[in-house]
């Protein structure tokens, strides 16, 4: 295959050496530097792109995507304010996007463990829950996306929350509300903590990323199986939960 990649920070550079070693081509590798050479490129030779940026590009890369029916695969967080948007215009161009929080085939089988248990704590009103993440201090989005997933995913199998807020030394959890703690620590494995506490006993479960390379194995992946498929995909279709 040939990819596109956008976005060369250190995701970028991992992906670039696991498609390469996958006998896959690199066409081009763009960043804010070189964000010209996109109008340069001969699209029919470019099979998938992969979009791990910064949450002020993506937008831009994924439209640069749709308006040239290059499927693009995007791992960047940070810009779901624009969601419908892109949405519509994947619509309107028949494109294909594929978009999720986090590419780790361990983090996705996460976050059906942390819907599952939301369900069974749904009338268990003695706990209370909340969420941590922790990340490296060069991270940009804060919650995270992965955070912001779960988060999601609790509030959909449990009634007692509508909503989540990030927390600070200032912040008082509102009722309904699923508080969310976001630290920044070098050096830090991505670290997801969710935990239901009482004043009996605590129940945490949590997730511990050693290094990049699952989440770089998974966009790979996934960017072999896009190509073909059409509409706004996520690891719910690639995994077949």
């Amino acid at each position: 295959m040939n990819i596109l990649i956008l976005g060369y920070g250190k995701m970028g550079k991992i992906i670039s050496q696991v498609a390469e070693e996958r006998g896959h081509q690199i066409v081009a590798k763009i960043n804010i530097e070189n964000v010209a050479d996109l109008d340069h490129l001969d699209t029919s030779k470019i099979d998938v792109a992969i979009e791990f940026s910064q949450p002020g590009s993506a937008v831009g890369n994924i439209t640069w995507c749709m308006q040239h029916g290059v499927p693009v695969v995007v791992g960047t967080t940070g810009w779901m304010d624009d969601k419908d948007g892109v949405t519509n215009l994947c619509k309107q161009k028949d494109g294909s996007l594929f978009y999720t929080s986090n590419f780790s085939i361990g983090v996705n089988i996460f976050f059906k463990v942390n819907a599952f248990l939301s369900k069974l704590m749904n009338d268990q009103e003695a706990y209370k829950a909340t969420l941590e993440e922790i990340h490296h201090t060069e991270k940009k989005d804060a919650p995270s996306g992965t955070a912001i997933t779960l988060a999601e995913g609790l509030i959909k199998n449990n009634q007692r929350y509508s909503s989540w807020e990030l927390q600070n030394d200032n912040t008082q959890q509102k009722e309904g509300t699923l508080p969310i703690t976001s630290k920044r620590i070098d050096p830090a494995p991505g670290t997801h903590i969710v935990s239901y506490k009482s004043e009996i006993d605590d129940i945490t479960i949590n997730h511990t990323a050693h290094n990049r390379k699952g989440f770089a194995l998974g966009a790979v992946l996934v960017a072999e199986w896009l190509p073909g498929k059409k509409g706004v995909l996520s690891m719910d279709d690639f995994l077949d939960f």
